[in-house]
């Protein structure tokens, strides 16, 4: 970092960060201002913010959230969510928490299956139907959710973005992921319940009345349009399987997210204008020029003198190592995208298993893994699905401000980094 532009990247992404987090300009234009003046100042170009595949736009993230805001918004018209709303809140006997750990549970299990972006696009719309029917504040149980689905997507290669990094460049399978990942996930979601058991106190307040009233419907007849219902179902059920196989098919989720939206469009008789209309504008240009703002910190080898400082720190001893890149990863990735870092430390990571002889069980992109993904929940911008998340609760009038989510996610990240370092520590080396 000697010449002014690395160090005019930087003031320009710590100045962006700074607005974004005094909320007194809205991110989105902040976040376009950013990256205007990225280019402005050259640290990236037109081409590299553009059309380069590891420091611009990353538009495979920008047209999956598109395909399943599109799919999403065809199915808002069935009345789906409100049968699963009744659903899930009979089920649970219209108790506050009890409703929210069903929400949590179900919402880490999908986005094991899923990734963590299509899960709480699905998800946020009952939860504030369920929060309406009960008279219940919905951000403690949108932050919950997002939580959990960054948290469940940990446990799998499909699971989140930096996940099919990082089985690319080391050679992972997607059993291999389950077989290390998946135990601590189960052990991080519980205790993700304890903490919101906790932190969420306050907000399970049980309306006898109103829960009477849930408990008297038949939320069969939420359906409004059957055939619709099932049309929506196939080609989300088509999408899922296209996001499992992966691996196999070697479609990107983007791909199989429009293919999916076209599909179902043309089939159906919704109409296109009415369904562009559900898809969260603001929150497809805030990603955009959050990519640009981090492709600037790329291209001008910023982000790439922060990881080869780590990997001096770590040099060759594996314990020490992965302790520190678990942790550095959680932090890094609670300020910047986890999927632009993980792509930058991928090449740095492989380089340092290799100057350990290869590593025990492949400890060190765990340990990556689970920084980056657990890291995202520290603030309100550290992952893709917290994005989406306060961009829905900003169109249904319950927004969530940037230290509103922080407060709790610094919590959560605290406690569940922790237990990760733990989970490395016994597996690999007190056990191994």
């Amino acid at each position: 970092m000697n010449d002014w532009q690395s160090w005019a990247a930087v003031v320009v992404f710590v100045g962006s960060y700074a607005l974004i987090i005094s909320e007194k300009i809205h991110r989105v234009a902040v976040a376009l201002g950013g990256a205007g003046l990225m280019l402005a100042i050259r640290a990236t170009d037109d081409k590299s913010a553009f059309y380069s595949e590891h420091s611009g736009i990353d538009w495979n993230v920008i047209f999956l959230l598109m395909g399943m805001m599109m799919i999403v918004g065809v199915l808002k018209k069935t009345g789906m969510f409100e049968y699963l709303a009744i659903w899930s809140v009979k089920k649970a006997r219209a108790k506050p928490f009890r409703v929210m750990a069903m929400l949590v549970v179900i919402t880490a299990v999908a986005s094991a299956l899923l990734d963590n972006v299509t899960t709480v696009l699905l998800i946020a719309p009952v939860t504030l139907l369920v929060c309406e029917r009960l008279a219940l504040p919905a951000v403690p149980f949108l932050i919950a959710e997002v939580m959990a689905s960054n948290i469940g997507g940990t446990a799998t290669l499909v699971g989140d973005p930096p996940n099919i990094i990082i089985a690319s460049r080391a050679g992972l399978t997607f059993n291999d992921f389950l077989v290390h990942l998946a135990p601590i996930v189960v052990v991080l979601v519980i205790a993700l319940l304890v903490l919101c058991r906790v932190m969420f106190r306050k907000s399970f307040v049980y309306d006898g009345d109103r829960a009477a009233e849930i408990m008297a419907l038949e939320e069969r007849e939420a359906i409004k349009d059957r055939t619709l219902l099932i049309q929506g179902l196939v080609v989300l059920a088509l999408v899922v399987v296209g996001f499992v196989l992966h691996p196999v098919l070697h479609y990107e989720p983007s791909v199989v997210a429009l293919l999916g939206a076209g599909l179902l469009i043309a089939l159906s008789t919704a109409e296109t204008g009415e369904v562009l209309q559900e898809v969260e504008w603001p929150t497809l240009a805030f990603f955009a020029g959050l990519f640009i703002m981090i492709g600037g910190l790329i291209e001008t080898g910023v982000i790439g003198e922060i990881s080869k400082a780590l990997a001096d720190v770590i040099g060759d001893n594996e314990l020490g190592g992965s302790m520190t890149m678990l942790s550095a990863s959680a932090v890094l990735s609670g300020i910047v995208d986890n999927i632009p870092y993980v792509a930058t430390m991928a090449p740095i990571t492989s380089d340092l298993v290799q100057n350990m002889g290869g590593g025990s069980d492949h400890v060190m992109w765990w340990a990556l893994a689970l920084g980056a993904d657990l890291g995202g929940n520290a603030t309100a911008i550290g992952a893709s699905a917290n994005v989406v998340v306060l961009g829905i609760a900003e169109r249904n009038r319950q927004p969530i401000s940037f230290w509103q989510f922080t407060k709790y996610g610094l919590v959560v990240t605290g406690v569940t980094v922790s237990l990760a370092l733990g989970y490395v520590w016994l597996r690999y080396f007190a056990l191994g």
